[in-house]
């Protein structure tokens, strides 16, 4: 009951979800709803302090530039950092923090024959970039090989001294799972890594401390920020520090704002218990079609309970009917005012190659609407 308590509590701050009473949201891994303590942020900021930042004397712009630079430090101790090598630069989101530091720190140090470990499987935003820097100075990518967990195949990867860079995801945006970067910083304990971390930032507690890895790329969008922000975390252990080429344009002052209180609103909720929740909607959705044998849930098989012995997922649950067209099956479920992703979900090459149906959970959403999508998806029979 206190777990329902607190759920309640929160999702009564979210007006997206009060105001559209028979909706089911459940596409949280594409973008998240919005509480309204960030919005009242941007609003209060947008009609009291608005100005641009680092181009002015005046109290309006000092203000503002004061708040950019405590973002980038709320955002260090957001990821539990607590050095004093670590650098911030806010972006639009995942797909451009990808290919700045493909482009403005990885490319000049690339030379021919040089390589990068790119994941093949995984969202082609953390695919592309890393080619574009190999075909300009003729460097070369290799993929990340899985296991029968979707895990990253440690035992496979190869680590040459031509590795330059290693990018890996850090919560899958299909199986949901954590893919255990770890494993590759045992396996390469010299080599920079990148972490894509769009599903993993604002859904469960990350810290770089223990994950060691040299870049954090993410977007704020799905972490309840606004749309068009996102940030780059780096720290020059391995390598020089990240300098962004080119001139540097006006900050994105309202998103980055918005971020900051999105991170003030999760550390309140309980990053911890949030991730908890979600792996629960998870696990009561995977178990409830495991009941129906005409739906094939993707991924790991193994790691669909809540007692895995190999990981846990992340509040994303993904699944094909063995029949109806995944894409149709996304109509038919909007009808009834079920909302989720049905389609190929912007998988790099060596994803899966038929459309599929992802539901994604935040911390707004409820057992009772994962029971009726079962329903739907049960009549359906």
């Amino acid at each position: 009951m206190e777990s329902y308590a607190w759920h309640a509590e929160l999702r009564a701050q979210f007006p997206m979800i009060v105001g559209n009473p028979d909706v089911a949201y459940l596409d949280s891994a594409a973008t998240s709803q919005k509480p309204q303590a960030v919005l009242d942020a941007v609003m209060t900021y947008l009609t009291t302090g608005n100005a641009n930042a680092a181009r002015g004397t005046y109290p309006w712009a000092n203000r503002t530039t004061a708040r950019i630079a405590a973002a980038s430090s709320r955002l260090r101790q957001f990821l539990a950092d607590s050095s004093d090598e670590s650098g911030v630069h806010f972006v639009s989101g995942t797909t451009e923090g990808l290919r700045v530091v493909a482009r403005d720190w990885l490319a000049p140090q690339l030379r021919p024959g040089d390589e990068i470990l790119v994941p093949f499987a995984d969202h082609s935003a953390n695919l592309l970039p890393w080619e574009e820097a190999a075909a300009l100075t003729g460097a070369r990518v290799r993929p990340l090989p899985y296991d029968t967990a979707h895990d990253y195949a440690h035992r496979e990867i190869t680590v040459s001294p031509r590795t330059r860079m290693i990018a890996a995801t850090h919560v899958h945006h299909v199986y949901g799972n954590d893919m255990n970067v770890q494993r590759l910083r045992a396996l390469a304990p010299d080599v920079p890594i990148c972490l894509d971390a769009a599903q993993s930032f604002g859904h469960l507690p990350l810290s770089v401390a223990e994950l060691d890895v040299d870049f954090v790329v993410f977007s704020g969008h799905k972490a309840m920020a606004l749309p068009g922000t996102g940030a780059i975390w780096s720290r020059n252990r391995r390598g020089p520090a990240l300098a962004l080429a080119g001139w540097a344009g006006s900050p994105n002052t309202s998103g980055i704002i918005s971020l900051a209180a999105a991170m003030d609103w999760l550390d309140a909720a309980g990053l911890p218990r949030i991730a908890a929740w979600n792996r629960a909607l998870g696990v009561r959705l995977t178990e409830g079609l495991a009941a129906m044998p005409e739906y094939e849930v993707l991924g790991c098989q193994r790691s669909l309970r809540a007692d895995s012995p190999v990981q846990q997922r992340h509040g994303i649950v993904t699944f094909r009917h063995r029949e109806i067209n995944s894409n149709d099956l996304g109509f038919i479920l909007a009808a009834d005012g079920l909302l989720v992703r049905a389609d190929e979900h912007c998988q790099a090459p060596e994803g899966e190659k038929t459309s599929s149906v992802r539901v994604s959970f935040h911390v707004y959403n409820s057992p009772e609407e994962v029971d009726r999508l079962l329903d739907c998806l049960r009549r359906l029979r």
